[in-house]
This record gives structure tokens, sequence and C-alpha cells, in this order.
């Protein structure tokens, strides 16, 4: 195991939490990079929607007349933004845990 001394000569209290405060700042700047990014945005064809949750073509296009899940139709084609499914199964899972 390394050790290290610190020795702290003439700095004020405000100094050393300035300093720790920075140095606090260094290391968590990648984690709050990380939250402030934008949720997932990526979308989903029907049939990649289909991979993803493991179900047919046929259950993709039930749950989208039902409502369950809800696409994006841009001309001729129909998409799921990644993150609006994620939702769904996050909800079903807090509803079976009551």
């Amino acid at each position: 195991m390394n050790t290290k001394t610190i020795q702290i000569t003439e700095v004020t209290v405000q100094e050393l939490a300035d300093i720790v405060a920075d140095r606090l700042i260094q290391k968590l700047e990648p984690y709050l990079q990380e939250l402030t990014k934008p949720k997932n945005e990526e979308l989903l064809t029907r049939f990649e929607t289909a991979e993803y949750l493991r179900v047919s073509l046929v259950t993709i296009s039930a749950w989208s007349k039902l409502g369950i899940i809800n696409p994006i139709r841009m001309g001729n084609k129909v998409l799921f933004k990644k993150q609006h499914i994620l939702d769904i199964l996050e909800q079903q899972r807090i509803n079976k845990k009551r």
C-alpha cells in the first residue's frame, strides 16, 4: 500500500475547502456529464422493437393499436423510441411489485 504525506502550511480553512471542492468537482465531472446527457433517443423499427422485446411483429402491431406502445410515423415508416419502450417496461416492473 502506498502512503502519501500531505503537508499543509499557511492555508486558511476556506482555501482548503476550495481546494477540496475543486478536486471533488474534477472527480465528479464525468458522472455529472453522463447524468446531463439526453435520455436514449434512439429510434427502433418495428422489427428491431419486436426483437428487443422478444415478441412477434403481430404483437407489436396489436400493442400499437391498443395504445400500449406509441409509434412515430414518418411517411411509410413506423418507428418507436427506445426510451419509451424502456419506460413502459420499468412501469410494468413497478406495477408487478405492488
